[in-house]
């Protein structure tokens, strides 16, 4: 990686193995954001990837099939810290260290939404010095709203139960997880990492 003032310059081949849903891609030289994509192998004839791209410039979401040796550019992007602040009915809105304002359309965010809380930090990609995602820490620390008592008993049977957490998410927690505990959350997977507190 080159640092360049307080930009992070990404760029570099990847295979079809390394791509994930977020990652940005350049393809018929534009750039796409991986909505979807699913590995599927195919006996002798190897494994294929069909992906679900979106143009960054246009919106277009295209569906795309690799095939198994494919060698795929990630697109040159710069990172920024940024503060998220808050969200309306179409986007999130964050802030750069510059106390720059921009937005996000949230359909372009995914489910990244329901890992974030006001006043977080995360890192915002840049295409051509304009904000076009953002990307999550591995792990994020959020509080149990909801979280229904542990019946005593209950846990030989089922030794998880359903939390709501303060952005909405729904998780998977363990029986002694109880309403306003802090929590550890994988951004990847979704799933309970461990309690905090």
């Amino acid at each position: 990686m080159i640092l360049v003032t307080n930009y992070t310059i990404i760029s570099d081949m990847i295979s079809l193995a390394q791509l994930k849903k977020g990652f940005v891609i350049m393809h018929n030289n534009d750039a796409y954001q991986v909505f979807e994509c699913a590995h599927h192998k195919q006996g002798r004839g190897g494994a294929v990837l069909k992906t679900k791209l979106k143009n960054i410039k246009t919106g277009a979401v295209i569906d795309q099939t690799f095939q198994g040796n494919d060698k795929i550019e990630k697109a040159d992007l710069s990172r920024k810290k940024v503060q998220f602040l808050y969200t309306d009915e179409d986007a999130a809105y964050f802030m750069d260290e510059q106390y720059e304002q921009f937005s996000l359309d949230k359909d372009a965010l995914q489910d990244a939404l329901l890992y974030l809380k006001e006043g977080q930090k995360v890192d915002a990609q840049y295409l051509d010095n304009k904000p076009i995602a953002i990307q999550l820490p591995p792990k994020v620390i959020l509080q149990v709203k909801e979280a229904p008592p542990a019946v005593k008993g209950d846990t030989a049977n089922n030794p998880a139960k359903t939390a709501i957490l303060e952005t909405g998410l729904s998780v998977q927690v363990p029986m002694f997880v109880n309403t306003g505990e802090i929590i550890r959350v994988n951004t990847e997977t979704g799933e309970y990492v461990e309690r905090v507190s």
